[in-house]
């Protein structure tokens, strides 16, 4: 993770790193439900890490074309160039149409 809890986010913004190669749309600002669960503990035992401090070296090695760096007085984020994750699916389509003509 690249934020602490309580930072401000937005739509397009780069909360985090996954395992796996490639993008993973995620809404970091919804709860998990917590119906149908066989054991209330299985919750108490995730831990998470504390985040990981971006510095703007760190920032410009990490981000890829479509990526880009918001730099602010107060903070650093990375976010995706187009915004909407519809917006980005539809830019890859019409890219991948493009390459196959």
């Amino acid at each position: 993770m690249f934020l602490n809890p309580g930072d401000p986010v937005y739509e397009g913004m780069i909360v985090g790193e996954h395992v796996r190669a490639g993008d993973l749309d995620v809404n970091i600002t919804r709860e998990k439900k917590l119906t149908n669960m066989r054991t209330t503990a299985s919750d108490e035992m995730i831990r998470l890490e504390t985040p990981r401090e971006i510095t703007l070296e760190l920032a410009l090695e990490y981000i890829e074309d479509d990526e880009l760096i918001e730099v602010t007085p107060s903070s650093l984020r990375l976010r995706k160039r187009m915004l909407g994750a519809t917006e980005r699916r539809k830019l890859a389509r019409s890219e991948k149409r493009a390459l196959e003509e």
